[in-house]
């Protein structure tokens, strides 16, 4: 093998591909998500979940590096799910992704096991932008 050869891997440029789970009840949004994400060239959509048992499920499966977690969902809500995720991954970054009002919102987001809030009525390229941000901080235990 070639200097040049053992060399190329550290001289490329590419930027990493972010892998990126939705987990949301309705599948209005699912779908939304699904096709703003995979129009992006530096995410890759790993799946879909449509509450926190299955979003669990999936990041075992395969381990993405930021979640777009509703915070309501039938079978496991994405509070419990999120707490379970960060138990299994700590590095995982989690979005809590949510239509809540409830002034009690604050307050469980407090002391969820989230890196970041974003309402569902946020413009999708600012989203976008979240989890750019979320998915490409280092392990440095950054938080909020």
């Amino acid at each position: 093998m070639s200097n040049s050869a053992r060399l190329r891997p550290m001289l490329s440029c590419e930027q990493k591909v972010l892998r990126v789970l939705v987990v949301d009840d309705h599948e209005l949004t699912r779908f939304s998500l699904k096709l703003a994400l995979q129009s992006q060239a530096d995410i890759e959509l790993v799946g879909l979940a449509s509450n926190g048992r299955e979003a669990v499920e999936m990041a075992n499966r395969y381990s993405p590096d930021v979640i777009i977690l509703d915070l309501q969902m039938p079978v496991m809500d994405g509070l419990t799910a999120s707490s379970e995720i960060k138990t299994l991954y700590p590095n995982t970054r989690i979005l809590a992704y949510s239509s809540l009002e409830d002034p009690q919102t604050e307050v469980m987001l407090q002391t969820a096991k989230v890196d970041a809030f974003c309402k569902k009525d946020t413009a999708m390229k600012d989203l976008i932008a979240m989890v750019n941000k979320l998915g490409n901080h280092t392990d440095d235990g950054a938080s909020r």
